[in-house]
């Protein structure tokens, strides 16, 4: 099932996938210990494939649903 989410909701990483893919124009990968289990992000976007873009504190990254789970305000 997947998981929906609206753009400016804040999400939590419950899992870590093996790498990152940036959510910039030129998108590129990165060590996946950029970010950590439990880091909470705002989304921006939705990506085809099931990808959401999401903002950290470092950086804007594109993460499958599985990953992430919305946080309760």
């Amino acid at each position: 099932m997947e998981k929906e989410f609206t753009i400016g909701q804040k999400v939590r990483v419950v899992a870590m996938p093996p790498y990152l893919k940036t959510a910039e124009r030129m998108p590129t990968m990165r060590a996946a210990n950029v970010i950590a289990i439990d880091d909470e992000g705002v989304v921006i976007d939705r990506r085809p494939g099931n990808y959401w873009g999401i903002r950290f504190a470092k950086g804007a990254f594109l993460l499958d649903s599985q990953y992430i789970e919305a946080v309760d305000s």
